[in-house]
């Protein structure tokens, strides 16, 4: 850990962060904007939560479904299998460290909530409660929301959080990834007073993260052995995968289903992905004019639908369509839908960091043509008018941005004057000026200012 990390987490209950995040508040009832003195992760995520809540005072936590329906979705979730490393390693702590353990999926959604009896009866003031959604778009800014948002370790003390009935608590928390893909499962919280947000509280939650990752990799391992060589054969376990379906940035599509990985032609993926865009159902004749980009009969499409449950009924049901109308049994996580669900929430780093490439890019499917166009030019637009230096960088990496003119202009504005990649930035802009015919004016490709 570097020395300014410590110091910056050193300061987060101190007197006069939490001072210059009363007055921040403060500025911002008085309609003043985001103020610039207040630390930058904090800084972001007010302007993020801005965007969904105008005013603080309405950024409260809501619940998002019943007793029932938490149980029956906890019980689904990846991260039921690795709770007993999350009691072990945080809870049962927590109990005589005075703090609440909090587990979330990835949308921000508290799952569990545990730890110090008081603390739990004092939090329920604010709904900080299992079934209560936490997300920046909710609440605005808090540890386990903007942890989510920037897809990082995140610490929030006290008036940084943007609803002031969070400002008398602190919290810690740190993303979960699947240890697979790499796609975020859900987030781990530590809430409490001063304590919450200390240097070695972070280490802590980040420890019990990389330990639950690894339990989990460990169980997959597990599921994957024959039969006969599995620990405690027929014991009941808890869910460790989530039926998912990649369609970024390749010519196919991989599927997730009962433990195996997939690939499958174009075809199926045009046709797996429309179905999981649509769960109420489709007919025949709606799915041809989805599917195909010339005409086709319904005849056609029962014939490949035919071949495509021959293709995934060895891995089990749960992907496997069903028919009249056409439809998936179950939820089925595809990566493309993922990227527009964190951008609707303003998650516009987390969904440039699953963003791969493209949907289906060799597709001519109605359908897939305008997923892949929704996808690309929302993720681009978003991208821009954040503006952050590490966010334009990190999509002109894309390949797709190559010719981008417009976004390696921006890159050119936003990168400060000495930065080690701007030469870099600027022999591309270069290079794109002449590629395209059209020498730019702008003074930012002076090699003067290089």
């Amino acid at each position: 850990m570097s020395p300014s990390r410590s110091l910056a987490e050193a300061e987060l209950s101190s007197d006069a962060l939490q001072r210059r995040a009363y007055a921040a508040h403060e500025a911002l009832g008085r309609g003043a904007g985001v103020d610039g003195d207040l630390r930058g992760v904090v800084r972001e995520s007010w302007r993020r939560s801005l965007g969904f809540l105008r005013d603080p005072a309405a950024a409260e936590a809501r619940l998002f479904c019943s007793e029932e329906e938490l149980e029956t979705y906890r019980q689904g979730h990846p991260l039921a299998a690795v709770m007993p490393v999350i009691d072990r390693l945080l809870v049962q702590p927590s109990l005589e460290a005075g703090m609440l353990v909090a587990v979330g999926d990835e949308n921000g959604r508290l799952l569990w909530v545990d730890g110090d009896r008081e603390l739990r009866r004092r939090a329920e003031g604010m709904l900080f409660v299992p079934g209560a959604d936490w997300s920046e778009s909710t609440v605005g800014t808090s540890a386990p929301g903007t942890a989510l948002a920037v897809d990082r370790s995140v610490q929030i003390a006290g008036a940084e959080h943007f609803s002031r009935k969070a400002h008398p608590w602190s919290c810690t928390a740190v993303p979960v990834h699947d240890p697979d893909s790499r796609t975020v499962l859900g987030v781990v919280d530590i809430t409490g007073t001063h304590d919450a947000v200390a240097t070695h509280t972070l280490a802590l939650v980040e420890a019990a993260v990389a330990a639950a990752e690894a339990q989990l990799s460990i169980h997959r391992l597990q599921d994957r052995l024959p039969r006969t060589k599995r620990r405690r054969p027929g014991r009941p376990q808890a869910a460790l995968y989530r039926n998912s379906l990649q369609i970024l940035g390749i010519d196919h599509g991989v599927v997730h289903t009962g433990g195996a990985s997939l690939e499958l032609s174009l075809r199926h993926a045009e046709l797996l992905t429309i179905l999981a865009l649509h769960p109420e159902g489709l007919t025949a004749d709606q799915l041809a004019t989805m599917a195909y980009p010339e005409e086709a009969s319904g005849t056609t499409v029962r014939a490949e639908i035919l071949r495509l449950r021959k293709v995934l009924a060895p891995y089990g049901d749960a992907t496997v369509p069903q028919s009249r109308p056409y439809r998936l049994p179950g939820q089925l996580v595809v990566d493309a839908v993922q990227v527009l669900s964190y951008l609707q929430r303003g998650a516009h780093r987390m969904a440039l960091g699953i963003y791969r490439g493209p949907v289906l890019p060799r597709s001519q499917a109605p359908a897939i043509m305008r997923l892949r166009n929704e996808v690309s030019v929302l993720l681009r637009d978003a991208v821009l008018n954040d503006g952050a230096p590490e966010t334009v960088l990190q999509y002109l990496a894309l390949a797709e941005a190559e010719y981008d003119a417009e976004a390696w202009q921006l890159a050119l504005r936003v990168l400060p004057r000495r930065s080690p990649r701007r030469a870099a930035v600027v022999a591309h802009a270069e290079w794109l000026d002449a590629e395209l015919g059209t020498p730019s004016t702008s003074p930012s490709i002076s090699p003067k200012v290089c």
